[in-house]
């Protein structure tokens, strides 16, 4: 009789959730956006021609300590995963048999922060897509914070982000010529650690500082997410997420053997790494599945489909199938094969997958970004999403980046028509006399029509 053993899923790169952790809740202070030059550190790191608008430094330590895990935010870190499977499945459909690596938190993160900007008509529409339907922003809001917290170690200001196995970084470019709304800015320094600037979007400029802020937030990993933007550009918010962890218990690497990979493409050769041991471990009439821990408390699951169905098989996943996964499994001694692998994709069809999911920000015609991002009483919607992802599993461990951008573009106005009209009052015309008032615009003081003078 097949045992089964319990998968402990703690937070690793499959898994995003921030349940059974327990925090105390900050208001939000009153605070000015600040008007300063980046420090000498953040100049060490950032382009020349990036502007900070927001400095983390300035923002507020809204989760600090531990205390009552709160219903709403284990909601949203439920939905946080189920969009996770979701979105997967939705690029699982163009996936074919090529490999596919892609951080549903690098794309659901920058998503939650719009919500801020995003007009009440469409709100709740994003945040049904975002497994959020029915819970407030401001719940939201404390959720993505408390995730942060958690999922980086309870090191919100750690300067030296290189000493953690896991960097998450959000930032948000503005059109120079164009203001960020304050209450946004305020919102995503506070609660996403997120940081504003300013750049000048069509200048090369603007493509070589998100790209040097994309590879500065990967440890050098991803350096090219743009190639350019577009001429309506406004803004672009991104997301960069960076992870670099070893085996609690690695592979020998004097053990790892040449063999045959039986793909749907056809046979290939691999190496093979071995291990002999107790694994954590789920079976049932579908697939076989281990997790394998890392130092510092994640881990990875590698789940095997018996019918050699990945793509089918993770398509029709769910986060409550990852769950019972975890609740019906034991240890167990074992012998586990798996190939070294390594996979890097861009993903240019991701905004056809979140429009798939029900993302209403990318309706040009409703402009559903309108007001709430900058200043301007213009129409702003997203008009583009791109994520470049790597991951890379050997004998020691493994290392994974994301990087997700999107932009927001602004409705142009058009050229002013050219003044070739004549109008010569000969005949009766009408007359109206207003005055303008602050509630009612111009308000009609006199009206009439001339017939005769």
């Amino acid at each position: 009789m097949r045992k089964k053993v319990i998968i402990l899923v703690l937070g690793a790169i499959l898994t995003l959730s921030a349940c059974g952790s327990n925090y105390e809740q900050y208001p939000v202070p009153e605070q000015e956006i600040p008007d300063e030059q980046p420090s000498e550190t953040q100049q060490q790191h950032s382009h020349p021609s990036i502007q900070p608008i927001v400095r983390l430094e300035d923002a507020a330590d809204l989760i600090s300590t531990r205390g009552g895990r709160t219903e709403s935010a284990a909601a949203v870190a439920s939905g946080a995963n189920d969009f996770a499977f979701r979105l997967s499945a939705s690029l699982l459909q163009d996936v074919g048999y090529d490999n596919l690596v892609v951080s549903p938190y690098s794309v659901w993160m920058p998503l939650a922060a719009l919500v801020n900007a995003t007009t009440q008509a469409h709100r709740p529409a994003l945040l049904e897509a975002l497994g959020a339907g029915g819970i407030s922003v401001e719940d939201v809001n404390q959720a993505a914070s408390r995730m942060l917290f958690d999922l980086t170690n309870q090191q919100p200001r750690r300067d030296d982000w290189g000493e953690s196995q896991l960097h998450i970084a959000n930032a948000v470019f503005v059109n120079h010529n164009t203001p960020l709304r304050r209450d946004f800015a305020q919102t995503f320094a506070d609660y996403f650690r997120g940081s504003a600037f300013n750049l000048d979007f069509t200048s090369q400029e603007a493509v070589d500082a998100v790209n040097l802020w994309a590879s500065d937030n990967t440890d050098g990993l991803i350096n090219e997410v743009i190639q350019e933007f577009a001429p309506n550009t406004i803004a672009a918010i991104a997301n960069a997420i960076y992870f670099s962890g070893s085996w609690v218990d690695s592979f020998n690497p004097h053990a790892t053997r040449l063999d045959t990979f039986y793909s749907p493409a056809g046979e290939s050769e691999a190496y093979f790494m071995h291990r002999e041991g107790l694994f954590s471990y789920f079976e049932d009439e579908n697939v076989q599945a281990v997790t394998l821990g890392f130092f510092g408390g994640s881990a990875m699951t590698i789940i095997l489909p018996y019918n050699g169905d990945a793509v089918g098989f993770l398509s029709d996943m769910t986060s409550e199938y990852l769950d019972i996964m975890g609740s019906e499994s034991v240890l167990a001694e074992g012998k586990l094969l798996l190939p070294r692998f390594s996979v890097e994709n861009t993903l240019d069809n991701l905004k056809d997958a979140l429009i798939a999911l029900g993302v209403p920000l990318f309706d040009e015609a409703a402009g559903p970004l309108t007001g709430g991002l900058v200043y301007n009483d213009i129409r702003v919607w997203l008009s583009n999403a791109v994520q470049v992802a790597m991951i890379e599993v050997d004998e020691e461990g493994a290392t994974a980046a994301a990087v997700t951008v999107m932009e927001a573009a602004y409705d142009e106005a058009p050229p002013p028509p050219e003044t070739t009209f004549e109008m010569i009052c000969n005949t009766p015309f009408v007359f109206v006399l207003h005055s303008l008032t602050h509630d009612g615009g111009n308000q009609v003081l006199f009206i009439g029509v001339v017939n005769q003078v």
